[in-house]
């Protein structure tokens, strides 16, 4: 038997193109006219699927300290059931 020879292909004279991503800004830092409030339905889906799950900060690009308080604001808000806490289960 012979044994297949595997050949890495090399990309000679090709150039790599350096990838920026752009910095993430957390919103309610950028603008502090906007306020997290568990009764603004509105800003909070914002930040969940539409499974429902919370979108993380490494996603969204909130600040530590403004995730903390969203993540509560959603909770509350699914409490009182203004979110709903499962999205529509299409099957």
């Amino acid at each position: 038997m012979v044994a297949a020879s595997t050949s890495s292909k090399k990309s000679s004279g090709a150039k790599r193109r350096r990838i920026y991503h752009r910095r993430k800004v957390c919103r309610f830092c950028a603008d502090s006219s906007l306020v997290i409030d568990y009764k603004e339905v509105r800003t909070l889906r914002h930040f969940t699927t539409e499974r429902g799950k919370i979108i993380p900060k490494r996603i969204s690009g909130t600040c530590s300290k403004h995730q903390r308080q969203l993540s509560q604001a959603i909770k509350r808000a699914r409490t009182i059931a203004l979110l709903p806490y499962v999205g529509s289960m299409e099957y």
